[in-house]
């Protein structure tokens, strides 16, 4: 189905940028994971520019399609996007646009919460695109993985304490 899926997106992921982040979250790992998959909290983390659309209903399950379209004024460049692999504690989203890969997001149970681990994996088919990010956009885009990971760290443990308390 994988495979599919990513013939489909028409992936050549034949020398991908990697950007990995993790964090130590002091929830469950299903909380985490409910805050990466509900839309209205995954609101709350994301970068305010960003939204994320579903394309048809929003879901999590492999296939599902959704867009996420960065907010600026008269161009809202946006990336498709379609759930490539899916299973408890896992989601990996594939994405094609400007940037083409996958981004994967892991919860890990740990002894004192979970572990979040997020791999961003991309290429950038147009030179000139890829030239402009790499020299004004790469450093801010890890700094606002990092930023988002706080947020979303945030997020899930005010949604742990709501359910536990």
């Amino acid at each position: 189905m994988i495979l599919v899926i990513d013939q489909l997106l028409n992936f050549s992921m034949s020398n991908p940028q990697v950007f990995e982040q993790s964090i130590q979250i002091n929830a469950s790992a299903t909380v985490v994971e409910y805050c990466i998959t509900d839309q209205t909290l995954m609101h709350r983390w994301l970068n305010p520019v960003l939204r994320c659309e579903p394309i048809g209903k929003w879901s999590t399950q492999v296939g599902s399609r959704s867009r996420f379209v960065i907010n600026i004024p008269l161009l809202q460049p946006t990336l498709k996007s379609v759930v490539l692999e899916r299973e408890p504690g896992l989601v990996v989203w594939g994405f094609k646009g400007f940037f083409q890969g996958r981004d994967r997001w892991e919860c890990q149970p740990a002894n004192q919460g979970t572990f979040l681990l997020n791999r961003f994996e991309f290429e950038i088919p147009n030179s000139l695109v890829g030239w402009g990010f790499n020299t004004f956009a790469a450093n801010w885009t890890q700094n606002d993985m990092k930023a988002q990971l706080r947020r979303l760290k945030r997020v899930a443990e005010e949604t742990y304490q709501l359910k536990s308390g």
